[in-house]
């Protein structure tokens, strides 16, 4: 895993030397490099966490793949283009909320990180395990976030200020995370309340992306063209929907599985007594 490690970091670096941390004055570049130190900081911790707590499975490469994945979203030639581009800039917000998220959810990273941090972070460790079991109320603070940063006025200062450009992605990336955590790591007893949560993110987004897909005029402004707001529309609402509906096929196939072997077991059991 060291090696993925390596390998990763050395792919990011052309892409952060290029694009936004050295292209900006000193003054512009403190969000970049705010975001390049979360980022680098979670990765590394990781990285010693993973030596004294062995992921399990596939864990370690999910991570990994989340991580490099974000920062090339972040620094690479995806975000300049997002600037001008509705349609990029959606694909970039799918990214953090479709691919990174729930990837970052599958590592199940926080055994590591809790293992490298000691008791000094235990009580945000708890919050977010305490917040996991809670799929509806996540998905409607994650719902809530996407709409929010998609009305028009916030659009725009994200796009004309990095400081809020910095808190739209973090709040896509850590709403996204936690609604995922709690879908994907549900118990058997919390999985009806993840299907719920994942079919009212399924319906709001999909009712989002129409709206963008079917408007005749430019939401974020004239500059921008129409039709490549109906194509982030559009992209919002198929691949999009897509990706919700394999989520909940995958739990519910999860579920039923789990099921049909505590049936089996106890099936046995009983034969066996």
């Amino acid at each position: 895993m060291r090696v993925i490690a390596i390998l990763c970091l050395l792919l990011a670096m052309p892409a952060a030397q290029a694009h936004g941390l050295l292209d900006h004055s000193l003054n512009l570049r403190v969000p970049l490099l705010l975001s390049a130190l979360f980022l680098a900081t979670a990765w590394v911790l990781y990285g010693f966490g993973a030596q004294r707590v062995r992921p399990h499975g596939l864990e370690a490469l999910w991570l990994h793949l989340a991580m490099l994945i974000a920062v090339l979203a972040v620094f690479g030639p995806l975000d300049d283009w997002a600037e001008t581009s509705t349609s990029w800039h959606m694909f970039q917000h799918m990214l953090f909320m479709l691919v990174i998220a729930p990837l970052w959810a599958l590592a199940r990273p926080l055994p590591q990180w809790r293992a490298v941090c000691g008791p000094l972070l235990q009580p945000l460790w708890r919050s977010l395990l305490r917040s996991g079991r809670y799929p509806v109320p996540l998905a409607m603070l994650h719902g809530a976030l996407i709409w929010i940063w998609h009305t028009p006025s916030l659009y725009i200062l994200a796009l004309e200020n990095l400081w809020w450009h910095m808190l739209e992605h973090a709040s896509f990336l850590f709403s996204a995370w936690l609604f995922w955590w709690s879908c994907l790591r549900a118990p058997p007893r919390q999985v009806p309340q993840a299907l719920l949560a994942i079919l009212l993110t399924l319906m709001h987004t999909g009712l989002l992306g129409a709206l963008l897909t079917f408007g005749t005029s430019s939401f974020y402004g004239p500059e921008r063209d129409v039709a490549d707001q109906q194509l982030a529309g559009l992209l919002m609402w198929v691949p999009g929907g897509l990706v919700y509906l394999a989520a909940a096929g995958w739990i519910t196939w999860r579920w039923l599985a789990r099921s049909w072997r505590h049936q089996q077991g106890a099936g046995a059991a009983r034969d066996s007594g």
